[in-house]
């Protein structure tokens, strides 16, 4: 099915957007213009939008907002709900068992899309991994369009989308519950646990991410992390041909592994080097585990040469081990991304010296114990700040090898005054790092502001 018959087909029917945001307004000014009926529903208030739900109105939309914006779901023959809004909810379900059709911008867009679908999803990885395959792919020559959870929709670039162009899409457990198809190249970084505020339980959690790999053929690929337990159980089944991606040892079958310190690849009975350690410009172990996932996407499509020359100019994304600046001999790196433990312990690892660490932030409701132990390890002074500084401490306090004072661990309830405490206590040589461990939601509406926010102290210092 095309994207234009698609939206044909919904002309005259009742079509209800949840959620006024990045991913949806688009799809509303889509399936206005195919003639369909739309009610865009949002919690917020009409002045959160600034001249959005004018415009919206004045090309036909009904709106509803505010604290009942799913009332009015009756009737409805299609209803696209936004990422983050789970599906069972009561007045979804009781839509679903009326006749709507409940579905979403991203489940239409794997519907509709004419090219081949690389698509990464994981606890920790997944943004730096997809924004790798793709810059790869654009180097290698081919037209490549990257959206999905990294903050771009996909649907309204269907259109101009040719079969031997690449979506590059990163996909969260939010988008993947509801998928009843999946992509023809699949990559899994990891999986550990995560926004379990919103999943019900870590099995929940880990069924979502399944789906990226579950409706495959044989003739897709899964790529899947071999030093992952978690992900690594995700092989028992698969239904695409199956390649490993390790750090730590040397998987059978087809592989991208590390030996030494170089990267090779063994597809098919061959075998033979892409890349090593020191061409990779980006540091830490984590990054080398990225781009081996990386690797195992574009191996058909990048030639060894495009992907050396790559990796030893690629900086990173934005919010990522980012360096903000140096100032007096100090240097100030932004991971505002950190939003689990599991990426703060990888951020740390990345440095050699014990660094000043300001976290804490948003409590997803997961363990935070794993973290303790690297934490004593890799940080001199520990500077919390948000809701979760207090499981954070604890964490800390109860790792076996926890001195007091070793690290030094302070609590400011203001995000800034957390941030000028760590350049009042940071000398010649030392690194702070904002890795959260935490989301943002208890001061910020996302990571990015957060970690606009903070590059915005620190330059101003």
């Amino acid at each position: 099915m095309t994207v234009q018959e698609y939206f044909s087909g919904l002309s005259g029917k009742k079509v209800a957007v949840l959620g006024i945001g990045v991913s949806n307004t688009p799809l509303i000014r889509m399936l206005l213009r195919a003639g369909a009926k739309v009610t865009a529903c949002d919690k917020r208030s009409r002045e959160d939008f600034g001249g959005t739900i004018e415009d919206l109105e004045s090309l036909g939309a009904s709106v509803h907002l505010g604290e009942d914006y799913l009332d009015r779901l009756e009737g409805q023959d299609v209803i696209f709900r936004t990422p983050g809004m789970r599906p069972d909810l009561p007045r979804l379900a009781a839509a679903v068992r009326a006749g709507a059709e409940l579905t979403s911008e991203m489940e239409v867009f794997f519907r509709v899309c004419p090219c081949p679908i690389i698509a990464v999803t994981g606890s920790d990885g997944k943004t730096t991994t997809t924004t790798i395959i793709a810059e790869l792919l654009k180097a290698a020559g081919k037209t490549v369009y990257l959206g999905g959870n990294i903050g771009k929709p996909l649907l309204p670039d269907a259109e101009m989308m040719e079969p031997t162009d690449f979506a590059v899409v990163e996909l969260s457990s939010f988008q993947l519950m509801t998928m009843d198809r999946s992509p023809h190249i699949a990559v899994v970084t990891n999986l550990a646990p995560n926004h379990l505020d919103v999943h019900k339980s870590m099995g929940e959690y880990i069924s979502a991410k399944e789906n990226i790999l579950l409706h495959q053929s044989a003739m897709d690929r899964v790529i899947l992390n071999a030093d992952n337990p978690i992900a690594a159980a995700l092989s028992a089944d698969p239904h695409g041909h199956l390649t490993w991606f390790s750090r730590q040892r040397e998987p059978e079958g087809d592989a991208v592994f590390l030996r030494g310190d170089t990267i090779y690849l063994r597809d098919g009975g061959g075998e033979w080097p892409v890349l090593t350690r020191r061409e990779i410009l980006l540091p830490g172990d984590h990054n080398v585990e990225n781009y081996m996932a990386a690797i195992a996407a574009v191996k058909d499509f990048v030639p060894v040469g495009v992907i050396r020359s790559f990796a030893s100019k690629f900086s990173g994304v934005e919010h990522r081990i980012e360096l903000v600046r140096e100032l007096d001999g100090v240097r100030y790196y932004n991971d505002s991304i950190a939003s689990s433990p599991t990426r703060t312990m990888a951020g740390l690892k990345c440095f050699r010296e014990k660094v000043i660490l300001i976290a804490g932030g948003y409590d997803k409701h997961i363990p935070y114990d794993p973290l303790g132990p690297v934490v004593v390890e890799h940080v001199k002074r520990l500077i919390l700040t948000g809701a979760t500084s207090p499981r954070i401490r604890q964490a800390v306090e109860k790792a076996p090898s926890y001195v007091q004072g070793s690290p030094i661990i302070e609590e400011y309830h203001d995000f800034k005054d957390a941030v000028e405490a760590a350049r009042a206590a940071a000398e010649p040589g030392d690194v702070v790092l904002l890795s959260p461990a935490s989301a943002s939601f208890d001061r910020f509406k996302n990571f990015m502001e957060r970690g606009n926010y903070f590059k915005q102290i620190v330059r101003e210092f």
